[in-house]
Parts: structure tokens; C-alpha cells; sequence
């Protein structure tokens, strides 16, 4: 179990001044961007603007703070009116964005396609996380707590981010399995390598929200 604490992140200001991005994970860690097989990161946008074109990569965009927004891909248009309402797109695809009330703030997922898989998650309440899989756990609203059912676990405050490592066959090992608890709201995201840990395309959350980065 990785902590990743919000405070410790650099931001990165985008070239076209429209926002700014800090990374939350990333695999292999500190890969660029033609190197990483999936990476985790939340954007601060400010205004309208394109998005930058990733061929071969999978992208989920939550806002995840704001008003929301509009995404046209590929001349087709998608309001994301209010927030925890994942999208899933290519990144090949000619994307703009649009902001319907104020800046924002997205959680974005992008995974390399045809080698990651990539699930977003919205939990309100408690979910226990999958032991077979790599999970990015970010909690966005209220407290979060990570750890054994029963047990106090883990604090996250807003932002705040856990990575659990595949345990292959066992369930984190032979402890007892992993249970996210939020006061508000957490996202769970589900890594897997293709094509034997294939995830479905969209959870219910998804596309109907699920998959970005600018």
C-alpha cells in the first residue's frame, strides 16, 4: 500500500495557459508520456480549450469539483452537467472542451490501449477493492478510510490517494480484504493488463460517465 498524500504533488502549469495538472501516480513511476502504461492525475481548468491528441491511449475524465462541462469528440457533443460522472473517450479522438459554470476540476485516467485496462468507480458508503487487480484509490469528497472491515484504517483527507499492488491470486496477500469507507465520496480506480485482466469498457457509472486528461 502506497500513501500519496495531496500536499506532495508538483503542479504543472499546461503550455496553453488553460489550466494546470499534478500527476497522482503513474506506472512505471515517473514514466513520460510515451512511456507510461497508465497514469492518475487531477487538472485545474480554467477555461475553454482542446485537448492535446494521445493516440493509443484510453482516457476517463471525472469532474470531480465545478459546474461541469462540455466535451465534444469528434464533433459529437457530451454535457457533464455537476460532478463524479465518469467519461470514458480516445485520446486519438479531436476533443474541446467547454466549461458550463466556472473552473473545474477533473480526475483523469488515461491507460494504454490494447496493454491496460481501466475501471472508475464512484463510492459512496463502503466497497471492498479487488485483491486481483492494481487500485488507485482517490478520495474527493469527505473522509475517507482505508483498511480491514472493522478495523479504523487508513485516513485520507481530499485528494489524498492510496495505490494497492495486484496480490496475483490472494487478496492482498493473506490479510484480510481491503475496504474503502467514505463519508462522501471516493473514486475507485481498477488496473488491469490486458488482454487476460480485461475490465469491461464501462461501469454503470461510466458513459453515463468513465476515461481523461487534457
Amino acid at each position: 500500500m502506497r500513501i500519496l498524500r495531496a500536499d506532495g504533488r508538483a503542479a504543472v502549469p499546461w503550455r496553453n495557459g488553460g489550466g494546470l495538472t499534478r500527476e497522482v501516480a503513474a506506472h512505471p513511476p515517473d514514466a513520460g508520456w510515451d512511456a507510461f502504461a497508465w497514469r492518475v492525475s487531477l487538472a485545474e481548468v480554467t477555461r475553454d480549450g482542446p485537448y492535446s491528441p494521445l493516440p493509443g491511449v484510453r482516457r476517463i475524465l471525472t469532474v470531480v469539483d465545478g459546474g461541469g462541462l462540455e466535451l465534444t469528440v469528434d464533433g459529437a457533443v457530451h454535457p457533464l452537467p455537476g460532478r463524479h460522472r465518469p467519461f470514458a473517450f480516445p485520446g486519438a479522438a479531436a476533443t474541446g472542451s467547454r466549461l458550463l459554470d466556472g473552473p473545474v476540476v477533473n480526475l483523469n485516467v488515461m491507460v494504454r490501449e490494447g496493454r491496460m485496462a481501466a475501471n472508475v468507480v464512484m463510492v459512496r458508503g463502503s466497497r471492498e477493492v479487488p485483491g486481483e487487480r492494481t487500485v488507485v484509490v482517490v478520495a474527493l469528497d469527505g473522509e475517507t478510510r482505508l483498511g480491514a472491515a472493522g478495523a479504523s484504517g487508513v485516513r485520507l483527507g481530499r485528494y489524498d490517494a492510496v495505490v494497492l499492488e495486484s496480490a496475483g491470486e490472494s487478496v492482498r496477500g493473506a490479510g484480510a480484504p481491503v475496504v474503502v469507507r467514505t463519508e462522501g465520496v471516493a473514486a475507485v480506480i481498477e488496473l488491469a493488463d490486458l488482454p487476460s485482466g480485461a475490465l469491461p469498457d464501462a461501469s454503470p457509472d461510466v458513459n453515463e460517465a468513465a476515461e481523461a486528461g487534457r
